[in-house]
C-alpha cells in the first residue's frame, strides 16, 4: 500500500469513531502535497449541514488521536471542513443520495458533441452514469467524467 493511502486509511480508522459519536458522516479524506506543505483534510457532513463548531470539535479530537498514535512522520496541516455546496461526487453514497436530483456532469472530452450536461441523475453503476432529459436518457462512461455534482442554478437565488 502506498504511503499516502496508508496514512489515509489509518487516519480514517481514528476518525470514524469520533464521527459516529457525533452523528457525522465522512465525505472524503485526503493526504496531499500542495506547494511546499502537506495537508491532511477531512470533509464531514450531517443532515442540516456542518457548522464551524462541529469542525472544531472533530479537529480537536482527531488531533489528539493523531498525536497519540504518531504515525505520520512528516509535518502536515490538519484541516476539517464541510464538503461545500458544490462538492463533486466521489463515492457511491454521493450518487445514491442524489438519485432523482438535478446534477451537472463535466467531461474530459466531448460526448455526443458536448462536454457539459445538466440532467436528472437516473442511474449509476461502476461503469456508467445515466442522466434523464426531456427528450430521453443518456449514459456516460464514468472514466470520461471529470466532475459530477449537484446542480444549483445561481440565477434563481
Amino acid at each position: 500500500m502506498a504511503k499516502r493511502e496508508n496514512i489515509e486509511k489509518r487516519t480514517e480508522a481514528l476518525l470514524q469513531p469520533i464521527l459516529d459519536e457525533n452523528g457525522f458522516e465522512l465525505v472524503d479524506l485526503e493526504f496531499v502535497k500542495e506547494g511546499s506543505g502537506k495537508y491532511l483534510r477531512a470533509y464531514i457532513d450531517k443532515p442540516g449541514g456542518i457548522r464551524i463548531d462541529d469542525c472544531e470539535k472533530v479537529s480537536r479530537a482527531l488531533s489528539d488521536a493523531l498525536d497519540a498514535d504518531d504515525f505520520i512522520e512528516e509535518a502536515y496541516t490538519l484541516e476539517i471542513s464541510s464538503p461545500g455546496l458544490l462538492r463533486p461526487f466521489k463515492k457511491d453514497r454521493d450518487f445514491e443520495k442524489h438519485l432523482g436530483s438535478e446534477v451537472e456532469v463535466h467531461l474530459f472530452k466531448a460526448w455526443q458533441s458536448a462536454k457539459e450536461y445538466v440532467g436528472i441523475l437516473k442511474a449509476f453503476d461502476a461503469e456508467t452514469v445515466t442522466l434523464s432529459f426531456d427528450d430521453g436518457d443518456l449514459s456516460f462512461p464514468r472514466k470520461n467524467i471529470s466532475v459530477i455534482r449537484q446542480y444549483i442554478d445561481f440565477s434563481d437565488l
